[in-house]
C-alpha cells in the first residue's frame, strides 16, 4: 500500500519563501558563481596586503619589516701578512664575499673594519682571531610584500592594486544579497553588516578621530 507523505506546514513555507526569492532574484546563481571566482582571483592579493598590513602594524616590536639585523662571529685564519691589504684580501676571501670594499680603517695594529655597504660591515680582530659580522639582510616575502602593499613599483602595478580594490568592493556588495530569507541581508546577515560598521565608527568616535 503506497503511503502518502505529507509537507508540514514550515517546510511548505520554506519552500515557497524559496521560490519567492528565485522569482525576485533570478541572477543570484550567476552572483554567486561570480563571488566565488572572483574570490579565488583576489587570494594572492590578499595573502600579501594581510601579511604586508600585519608587519607595518607592528614596526614597533619589528623595526623595519622587511629586513632583519644579523649580528654574526666567524673565526679568522691569521694571515701571515698582517698588512691592511693584505689582511682585507684574506677576510674577504674566507668569508666567500666578492664585493669592493668601500672603506678600510685600521682602528690599531690588530683591528680592522672593513665597510662593505652602509649595512654590511665586518669588525677584524687579529689578536683574538675573530670576524664580527654586522649586516641587515632582506626578509625576501616580507619585503617582496611590503614593496607590493606601498607601491614601490612601477605604475603598472596601480592599476593593478585598483582592480583589486575593485574585486573586494565587489565581493562585499555581492554578499550582502546571495542568501535570501532571514540569513541574509533583512534578517541576521543585516545585523552583521551593522556590526560591521558600527566597530570603526565607534573606535574614531571613541578614540577623538585623527
Amino acid at each position: 500500500m503506497a503511503t502518502t507523505i505529507t509537507p508540514t506546514p514550515g517546510a511548505k513555507s520554506a519552500t515557497a519563501d524559496a521560490a519567492r526569492a528565485r522569482k525576485k532574484l533570478p541572477l543570484r546563481p550567476w552572483l554567486r558563481a561570480l563571488h566565488r571566482d572572483v574570490g579565488y582571483l583576489a587570494v594572492g592579493f590578499t595573502v600579501i596586503y594581510a601579511v604586508s598590513g600585519l608587519s607595518v602594524n607592528h614596526i614597533a616590536d619589528l623595526g623595519d619589516p622587511s629586513f632583519k639585523d644579523v649580528n654574526r662571529t666567524h673565526q679568522l685564519a691569521r694571515p701571515r701578512d698582517t698588512s691592511t691589504e693584505a689582511v682585507t684580501r684574506a677576510v674577504l676571501a674566507q668569508l666567500g664575499i666578492d664585493v669592493r670594499p668601500s672603506d678600510v680603517y685600521r682602528a690599531s695594529d690588530t683591528e680592522l673594519d672593513i665597510t662593505l655597504t652602509e649595512e654590511h660591515r665586518l669588525h677584524v680582530d687579529l689578536a683574538r682571531g675573530t670576524i664580527q659580522e654586522e649586516a641587515r639582510e632582506p626578509r625576501f616575502f616580507l619585503r617582496l610584500a611590503n614593496w607590493l602593499h606601498l607601491n614601490r613599483g612601477k605604475k603598472a602595478w596601480t592599476y593593478l592594486a585598483d582592480g583589486y580594490a575593485v574585486f573586494l568592493l565587489f565581493l562585499a556588495a555581492s554578499g550582502l544579497f546571495m542568501i535570501p530569507g532571514r540569513k541574509g541581508l533583512l534578517g541576521r546577515g543585516g545585523l552583521f553588516v551593522a556590526a560591521g560598521v558600527l566597530v570603526p565608527v565607534l573606535y574614531v568616535v571613541l578614540s577623538g578621530g585623527p
